[in-house]
């Protein structure tokens, strides 16, 4: 497996900071200065979408701290300090919390958070539905809540808040509940009920890249089009050939991995494909499988793709299946001359551990990333 590409244009603690985004509107510039911003993270997407509504709302970076919630895996970690270095050039204060190492490991951040959080004006979060994130907010007094994206996860959340229904990751089965998400069920209904809006509630806005389809009235929604990765990195240098973005759909359940890397072979061989754009939660043992026959290079990012593709050298051709790239790459990638194109999954391909809702889930992705962005459908064999 091949380092990821270097950076052609590392840049200085605070130089070359983008301007604000004169076309955001959302609550943030109307309450500036109000207090200090306190933004939580567990995944380098999360983060990156921290910085990018920094930038568009005109946040002052000296005035927002960023907890990150790490996690235990190895690669979402580097990812994260990697972002977490980035973050600091802005001149954000960011706080590194080993929030998930031992038993008393979430009991100790809470209480060293507990003055932070109760004085904060403004909290933002990555994802609604991690327990960690509900505990904290039941700690929260902010006035403002502003969720930022945690991949296409935050579609789900909005639908399933606009019907009312208790917050459940899109790719679980439901059912009965284990004896751990019954005792923190409370926790997840007292935080559902502060992301509702209504009176007495914090002011709601949600600064989404993702199409939304449905979300509760009183709640502001915000575009974001990624002007800080477009401002702070790129435009990349183009190879000749095409690339194949990874997925974690094996990891999390929903897809057989026998049928995934029979497909990835299949790409290879139809499409010219020579680089792997490796998903953090995908095994290494996958990895090698998918690598045995092709002649497939096997890039482990450093970064979110979104900058990793923005900075180069990124292929001609972006293969992705669904995936929150589908709806990112776009507008990262905007004036580059790269062509993305997204794949389907075949109903077969699912296992018998995916939710009845899988299937319909991910191709809503590719539909309305086709007609958001009208991206090509491209077959395993042409």
């Amino acid at each position: 497996m091949s380092p990821p590409p270097s950076d052609p244009r590392p840049g200085r603690p605070g130089a070359g900071k983008p301007a604000p985004d004169p076309a955001y509107c959302g609550p943030a510039r109307r309450a500036q200065g109000e207090g200090e911003a306190l933004a939580f993270v567990e995944s380098p997407v999360q983060l990156l979408n921290v910085l990018e509504w920094a930038h568009a709302s005109g946040q002052p970076t000296d005035r927002l701290l960023l907890v990150v919630l790490s996690p235990l895996d190895p690669m979402s970690r580097g990812q994260l300090r990697r972002m977490a270095e980035l973050a600091r050039g802005e001149g954000v204060e960011v706080r590194w919390e080993e929030a998930r190492g031992g038993m008393a490991a979430p009991l100790a951040t809470v209480r060293g958070l507990a003055p932070r959080l109760r004085a904060a004006g403004r909290v933002v979060i990555g994802d609604p539905f991690s327990r960690y994130v509900q505990l904290l907010l039941a700690l929260s007094r902010a006035r403002d809540l502003v969720v930022v994206d945690d991949g296409t996860a935050t579609v789900e959340f909005l639908a399933q808040l606009a019907r009312g229904e208790r917050l459940v990751r899109w790719h679980r089965r439901g059912g009965r509940r284990g004896p751990r998400e019954l005792l923190l069920a409370p926790v997840s209904a007292a935080a559902r009920r502060r992301l509702t809006p209504g009176e007495g509630n914090p002011r709601i806005e949600v600064f989404s890249a993702m199409p939304v389809d449905a979300a509760p009235e009183g709640l502001t929604l915000t575009r974001n089009t990624l002007a800080w990765t477009r401002a702070r990195f790129g435009p990349p240098r183009l190879t000749g050939g095409a690339d194949l973005v990874g997925t974690s759909l094996v990891e999390t359940g929903v897809v057989d991995e026998d049928r995934y890397r029979e497909a990835v072979h299949a790409l290879v061989r139809a499409h010219g494909v020579t680089r792997y754009f490796a998903h953090r939660r995908e095994s290494a043992a996958k990895l090698r499988h998918l690598t045995d026959g092709t002649g497939l290079e096997v890039v482990r990012p450093d970064l979110p793709l979104e900058l990793i593709a923005r900075r180069g050298p990124t292929g001609r051709t972006l293969l992705s299946f669904p995936s929150t790239v589908v709806h990112t790459l776009p507008l990262a990638l905007a004036g580059t001359g790269v062509r993305i194109a997204v794949l389907d999954i075949d109903p077969e391909w699912l296992t018998g551990h995916a939710s009845p809702r899988a299937q319909g889930f991910l191709s809503g992705v590719t539909s309305s990333a086709r007609a958001a962005h009208r991206l090509t459908s491209v077959p395993l064999n042409p």
